[in-house]
């Protein structure tokens, strides 16, 4: 296909994608805030087992696509020799303690939109603005010369298989993928909840199609003008897959800069919008759909100053519970699994702050009786 076929093909892919993660969401209630609360306070893990059983079926269909050659890993921005630990830790406990205080991280809050909460459109909004700072403007420059400089650089990228030797990738990805995926189903409790099992499972196959779309449909191996290989179709010129904090930003740099040409409607643009549409549908078509918006001045306060520290710990730590969590962890990286542990911590303590206030329930998560 041409380049310019792409910048329309590989885009409404994205959409598509997405929308059948909005309606999943929904239907569901994926979350990793909500996950962590139902651990933390309920001793709930089933909603916890659908998110790894969700990244051990996006390790090993990523993995694959890697190892057949069908998807170049190493193009990947989360597998660069640069290893910016600081940024990852700092960022990613960051973000855990803002998705906490805005009821839900990128992708939950979008779904929320699309069920009718209002209180998300102003989560997404201080997302956003805060993400564009933390990329462009002046919350770039913190970032940059104190936690970005503490990286290292490593003789080879930064995936684990660069540390064990790439022929390890295989028996490794597939060892670490099951062991996930059998941790997951040995809970009765859990494959007694099918919806979290399907959930789960379809959620992490998006992932990969995401790959799929993004490294294999949307890569030129020679560009026409530059004769250089090239993707098309993401705002990083790199393959890319599910991701909800960046894709904010450059969503509003669009609406803001429509009638620049140099700038396009891509695939993490596209995901936004087909999660919201299909939560809206899902919400809907379930007679789920319902207005809410903020129940107090504390409530609007924790949510906005959730939504900053998403935006800035989710650029800090180059990605969110499923940008990191999910996409950069099919890829093994190092950084990806730093920037996991850190958010889980950063929400789980949080949660607990937020526990031992009169206020806690109106802020944090409470499981649902399963799909």
């Amino acid at each position: 296909m041409s380049p310019a076929t792409l910048w329309v093909v590989v885009p409404l892919s994205g959409f598509a994608l997405a929308l059948a993660f909005g309606v999943l969401a929904h239907r569901t209630g994926f979350c990793t805030m909500g996950a962590v609360t139902d651990v933390a306070l309920f001793g709930d893990w089933r909603r916890m087992r659908m998110w790894v059983l969700a990244i051990a079926t996006a390790l090993a269909g990523t993995q694959a696509l890697h190892l057949l050659g069908i998807v170049d890993l190493g193009l990947a921005f989360y597998t660069a020799p640069r290893l910016l630990w600081l940024s990852h830790v700092v960022g990613g406990l960051i973000f855990g303690v803002g998705m906490t205080l805005a009821s839900g991280c990128g992708n939950r809050n979008l779904v929320r939109l699309g069920g009718g909460n209002l209180k998300s459109a102003v989560v997404l909004l201080m997302l956003g603005l805060s993400a564009y700072a933390t990329m462009k403007g002046i919350l770039a420059v913190p970032r940059v010369q104190w936690l970005d400089a503490a990286g290292v650089t490593l003789a080879h990228r930064q995936d684990l298989p660069g540390f064990l030797g790439e022929s390890s990738r295989s028996w490794f990805a597939a060892a670490l993928s099951a062991a996930l995926a059998l941790w997951c189903l040995s809970d009765r409790d859990f494959r007694a909840t099918r919806g979290y099992v399907v959930g789960g499972v379809v959620i992490g196959a998006l992932v990969v199609a995401g790959w799929y779309v993004t490294g294999h449909v949307g890569f030129l191996e020679e560009d026409p003008d530059t004769l250089e290989s090239l993707v098309i179709g993401t705002n990083s010129a790199k393959p890319e897959s599910f991701t909800f904090v960046a894709p904010v930003a450059y969503t509003l740099e669009l609406l803001m800069l429509w009638t620049d040409a140099s700038l396009h409607p891509t695939f993490a643009v596209a995901l936004l919008f087909g999660t919201i549409a299909g939560a809206f549908a899902h919400a809907r078509f379930a007679g789920e759909f319902r207005w809410e918006f903020f129940a107090s001045a504390a409530d609007f306060r924790n949510h906005v100053v959730g939504g900053l520290m998403m935006g800035f710990g989710g650029v800090t730590a180059i990605g969110c519970t499923v940008g990191q969590g999910i996409s950069g962890v099919s890829t093994l990286a190092l950084g990806s699994f730093l920037t996991i542990v850190a958010i889980v911590a950063g929400c789980a303590l949080t949660v607990f702050a937020l526990y031992a206030r009169a206020d806690a329930p109106a802020i944090v998560d409470t499981p649902g009786a399963g799909p």
